[in-house]
């Protein structure tokens, strides 16, 4: 069995290092990232949801609700729940895809599109800030390089129609 072989010690310390360096890294961005957003009354994971529907193109800015789950990498249930939240507060509305009446498309809003171009740059001068101090030449090495494990682990983005 596969599970049972002995790895290789330096491999297995040096896997185990880079997923706790990832970890770490992710979550200091992730806390002051939030702690920017907290005072503008948006959470996280709603502007990921914003961003995600303004990634689609438009206008409109749409996506079926099964390729926003791939987008967010969220559960079905977890996705109609945060739908459900920015409907509610008018970000986002529900619409049954003309084209297949079986899908329903969740379309960003003017007032979400507004909401997401305005907070977009609290974020953007946030990451820059926390990342500034490693120049260009880290940032273009770590971004390949990062770019190099996401293909490994996800595979190649699907093409677009």
């Amino acid at each position: 069995m596969n599970f049972l072989r002995r790895e290789d010690p330096a491999s297995a310390t040096s896997a185990k290092a880079l997923t706790y360096r990832l970890r770490r890294a992710s979550h200091y961005i992730d806390r002051e990232i939030r702690r920017e957003l907290t005072p503008l009354g948006i959470e996280l994971w709603e502007l990921e949801l914003l961003a995600a529907l303004r990634r689609a193109g438009g206008p409109p800015y749409r996506l079926t609700a099964g390729a926003l789950l791939e987008e967010t990498q969220l559960t079905s249930g977890a996705i109609t729940k945060r739908v459900a939240r920015l409907e509610g507060k008018g970000w986002v509305r529900r619409e049954i895809d003309p084209e297949d009446r079986r899908q329903i498309l969740v379309v960003l809003t003017d007032e979400g599109l507004e909401r997401a171009v305005s907070v977009f740059g609290v974020m953007s001068k946030t990451e820059e800030s926390l990342l500034e101090g490693l120049g260009a030449r880290v940032l273009d090495r770590l971004n390949d390089d990062l770019r190099e494990l996401l293909l490994l682990l996800e595979g190649p983005a699907p093409p677009t129609t």
